[in-house]
């Protein structure tokens, strides 16, 4: 019988990728990138969310920092564009980092789903996000009343999949293994973590992916789980 949902955040609630590009269509026209050589803003969205996703699966492993994964994705990407170092805008992140979370757009039927939800189990949110950014998410979006716990990898200490944080989240809810079930985008980070901790988790899986012979459960859309809790 489940009683508590954990649901992660990016890529599952908020709209990561569509929040982002808004936020990059906006400082490339700011910042005037074709006047320093970058012709092509869908390109240059293109080359920085792969930067991003690899950076941010080592950051999901505990490889690098938080300070490193904001040091380079932007810097990476600007010089595999052919842009000069002197050249690649110092601000960019910070801009990045202080206007993307102001971003809305929530992944289809978000809020339909959670108010569906919210009357029949205990809602959680565990989020490897940092944790200032989330905060501003959560708070934007009007997610907050929706949730019991948010539950941030930085006052944790450790990343998912560390199984550490399924066992922070599930002793701050007060909630049981088998009474538990995690949603999210990652395999790793969410699917395998969760259930290398012993809960039930199901894959979300918008873009239709291929799934993992290991992933028993997975939903393309938000409202799917409506049929099934």
């Amino acid at each position: 019988m489940i009683k508590h949902i954990f649901f992660d955040l990016d890529h599952t609630i908020w709209d990561f990728d569509k929040n982002a590009q808004e936020t990059l269509t906006e400082l490339y026209h700011q910042y005037e990138l074709h006047a320093i050589g970058l012709s092509s803003c869908e390109s240059f969205i293109e080359r920085y969310t792969e930067n991003n996703q690899l950076l941010w699966a080592e950051y999901h492993m505990g490889r690098i920092t938080k300070e490193k994964l904001r040091a380079e994705r932007f810097h990476k990407t600007f010089i595999e564009l052919g842009i000069a170092p002197e050249h690649v805008p110092q601000q960019f992140e910070e801009d990045y980092v202080r206007f993307g979370p102001t971003k809305t757009n929530l992944f289809e039927g978000s809020e339909k789903v959670l108010a569906y939800l919210q009357k029949k189990y205990t809602l959680h949110i565990i989020s490897n996000g940092f944790k200032e950014t989330t905060l501003i998410k959560m708070d934007l979006c009007n997610l907050n009343p929706y949730f019991s716990n948010v539950i941030i990898s930085e006052d944790v200490g450790v990343n998912k999949p560390d199984r550490a944080i399924f066992e922070y989240a599930l002793k701050k809810a007060g909630a049981e293994k088998e009474e538990s079930i995690m949603i999210g985008d990652s395999i790793e980070a969410d699917i395998r973590g969760a259930q290398g901790f012993g809960i039930k988790a199901i894959f979300f899986n918008p873009l239709n992916k291929d799934k993992p012979a290991d992933v028993e459960w997975q939903i393309l859309h938000l409202e799917e789980l409506m049929h099934h809790f």
